[in-house]
């Protein structure tokens, strides 16, 4: 059984930091792309950060400059770094990936996300 597992979020004060982990398991051949949306209450889920299927990296604009993503495709995990938190970061964050599996086809998988909370 696939499946994306998240960890890292907390509550944090405003322009602190934290670093969020996916680690995708599974029956999985490799990634094509892999990255992190937020979901903040009331609003609609929002691309945040992410690899696309050429490796690039890409990131929202409310997010340049304070959040790096990364990853080990060794250990099929990407990682998020976010520094200088702002209360407006306050949210469930999600990790989503395309990945091939192992039988040859291809599915999208959203992990349970992680809430990141930033006080003022």
């Amino acid at each position: 059984q696939v499946q994306l597992v998240e960890s890292g979020g907390g509550s944090v004060q405003a322009g602190g930091s934290l670093r969020l982990s996916c680690a995708a398991s599974g029956s999985i051949f490799g990634i094509n792309a892999m990255g992190w949306y937020r979901q903040a209450p009331g609003k609609q889920r929002e691309s945040v950060a992410g690899f696309t299927r050429g490796g690039r990296s890409n990131y929202a604009d409310s997010v340049k400059g304070r959040f790096t993503i990364s990853r080990d495709n060794a250990k099929n995990t990407v990682y998020l770094q976010m520094n200088s938190l702002k209360p407006e970061d306050t949210a469930v964050y999600y990790c989503n990936a395309d990945l091939r599996l192992s039988s040859g086809s291809y599915a999208n998988y959203w992990g349970k996300g992680t809430l990141v909370t930033v006080s003022s």
